[in-house]
């Protein structure tokens, strides 16, 4: 008897601490990291897209490059992923004017408790794969798991901070923190992963490179390509999201065609010819001088320069500092100041870019002047690991808008030298230790690499002036690709996309633990103490103001450090469609959303 009610009393209790738990927990039909979401909870659709656009038509679009395979989830191989994109669907999506929200997709609400140590996902039942399966929960922890164990070496640091995962039933799934975790922005990021089926994956291998379209459940199918040559989607007319808010006004194409290039210019010819039906524009002088004709001029081709908010691609000269030459962080200032960006800017760009000066260029995250106040105490706390310019200059790029100029930027790169061990011997810049001339190789790709020629030359005769040489080697994608992978390389033209919500993708970008992953993002090999603290507490954060504090400590850190020299952004996207094209003007600076615009009659 005593028994029987012990055991009852227990069962009761259980019972209790069940309805306790629950009223601790809200379910929502969206998350924000600070603040409430812009969009309440009946709203039809974003405000930046038309949902009455049309759904019909046909539209090609230039590709470059190559590829051998359709995961581009996995380390291995050359992926075409623009086009898996859209053939796969994440539980969430983050809206162009609401960066710190997530709003539903595959999941139809979000579960969170007040201790935030799990994020619950909801699934909609609708939620269909392109053959008429269900999204199921199985297919989400299939999908983490898989990105986690055999994906790019990215996704194992990304999501970190995950303990495990649960699956509550057939449409509910939960993904519990590590204890000490406070990592207020993984609910989004968990919100953003690609979902796969499980039962397509059955008795195949994730990690291998495959040419065959896994079952996704986006808006479009492969329909046919030809390795190399194109790529062909078709709208799936039974697509489960057509009419979920997040999806209204998007996707209005019946047919996207990709069609594959090597070279960026050469797309400007296909564009006039009518092989493709859109193009963007990289090259200032091609914008400048390279669309004077009669469609032009007729409006039969719009020339357009669409305003965008989001941080400046970061694109820069990067630095191998696994190198012992490039380790030092003056003999990569001193390099620095001998690129001469203003005259580049005239001579080459006719004035339409500006110098990328933070990571966060083009946003209200950038640091700058002297750090004070909250910033300035968390950089104290590492003053050990960082040079002590962080806290005595503002950092700032090389003036080298005249002769003179440019002749005393060369002179503190030679005092620079000096201090870090080199002089000249025989006019050639030379390490006084080893005996070895500085000479530098620069890797570009043959995307780009044509159009930086003109850039590199007036770089490598500044250098030459100084005793350094240096060389400009343009390689296929691929190789490229390969040798940054494998850190095969002394400096490289690289380009990053950055989050208008930096967080966990920052340890992958700039952190110590994925310096020696082959293929991370951390292709200069930094390793820093104090840059893998700051990223902790930017993640950690639990307050806007110190978020943003650690953001611009993080920012202001890698600037003053030298491991690459900025190149330049233009804080406009440019674009040139035939007129059948139309898009939504809207006041909201969403630069160019091609998947939100459709074709007129």
């Amino acid at each position: 008897m005593l028994i029987n009610i012990r055991n009852s009393l227990i069962v009761v209790l259980g019972i209790m601490f069940c309805f306790a738990a629950e009223a601790k927990t809200k379910i929502s039909d969206s998350l924000s990291i600070y603040g409430k979401p812009k969009y309440l909870q009946n709203f039809t659709n974003f405000s930046y897209v038309n949902p009455q656009a049309p759904k019909r038509g046909k539209i090609t679009l230039p590709e470059y490059g190559s590829f051998d395979n359709f995961n581009p989830f996995i380390f291995k191989g050359m992926a075409f992923s623009e086009g898996i994109n859209l053939t796969h669907e994440s539980l969430g999506y983050i809206p162009v004017d609401d960066q710190t929200s997530v709003y539903p997709l595959l999941a139809s609400k979000f579960e969170q408790p007040e201790d935030k140590t799990f994020i619950g996902f909801i699934l909609n039942k609708k939620a269909k794969f392109s053959d008429g399966s269900p999204v199921l929960a199985d297919d989400v922890i299939f999908s983490f798991n898989a990105l986690i164990d055999q994906g790019a070496p990215l996704y194992k640091i990304y999501y970190s901070d995950v303990d495990n995962v649960k699956k509550i039933n057939d449409y509910h799934v939960r993904f519990y923190f590590k204890k000490g975790s406070n990592n207020r922005e993984l609910p989004l990021i968990l919100s953003q992963f690609k979902i796969f089926s499980h039962k397509y994956y059955e008795g195949k291998d994730f990690s291998k490179p495959e040419l065959r379209p896994s079952l996704g459940s986006g808006p479009y199918t492969i329909s046919s390509f030809e390795v190399n040559k194109y790529v062909e989607l078709q709208r799936n007319k039974y697509y489960w999201g057509q009419d979920i808010p997040t999806r209204k006004g998007f996707f209005n194409f019946d047919t996207i065609r990709f069609e594959f290039y090597q070279d960026t210019t050469v797309t400007l010819q296909a564009l006039f010819s009518g092989s493709i039906d859109a193009r963007e524009e990289y090259i200032a002088k091609i914008w400048a001088s390279g669309y004077d004709n009669k469609l032009v001029k007729k409006g039969t081709i719009v020339k357009e320069e669409i305003a965008h908010s989001n941080p400046a691609a970061l694109q820069f000269f990067g630095f191998n500092t696994r190198i012992n030459k490039f380790s030092d962080r003056r003999v990569r200032q001193a390099i620095g100041l001998a690129f001469d960006f203003d005259w580049a800017n005239k001579m080459l760009f006719y004035n339409q870019y500006k110098r990328i000066y933070s990571l966060f260029s083009n946003t209200n995250i950038a640091s700058s002047g002297l750090p004070h106040g909250k910033e300035k105490q968390i950089l104290q706390k590492y003053h050990n690991y960082i040079p002590s310019s962080v806290f005595e200059q503002k950092y700032e790029l090389p003036d080298n808008s005249s002769i003179e100029k440019q002749r005393d930027n060369l002179k503190k790169a030679v005092i620079l030298l000096n201090e870090a061990g080199y002089d000249f011997i025989d006019g050639v810049m030379t390490n006084m230790e080893t005996g070895e001339p500085l000479t530098i190789e620069v890797l570009g790709n043959s995307a780009n690499g044509a159009s930086f020629t003109r850039v590199m030359l007036p770089f490598i005769n500044n250098l030459r002036k100084i005793g350094i040489k240096m060389t400009f080697r343009n390689l296929e994608v691929n190789i490229f690709k390969n040798r940054l992978d494998k850190f095969e390389y002394e400096m490289a033209i690289l380009s990053f996309r950055l989050s208008n919500l930096p967080g966990n993708e920052q340890r992958e970008m700039w952190g110590s633990q994925s310096a020696n992953i082959n293929g991370s993002y951390n292709v200069m090999g930094i390793k820093n103490k104090a840059i893998d603290a700051i990223i902790d507490g930017l993640i950690n954060s639990t307050n806007k103001e110190n978020y943003e504090a650690y953001v611009k400590a993080l920012d202001r850190v890698i600037m003053h450090e030298y491991y690459f020299i900025p190149q330049w952004y233009s804080p406009v996207e440019r674009i040139a469609y035939h007129n059948k094209l139309k898009h939504y003007n809207t006041n909201i600076k969403t630069g160019i959303d091609i998947y939100s615009w459709w074709i007129e009659d």
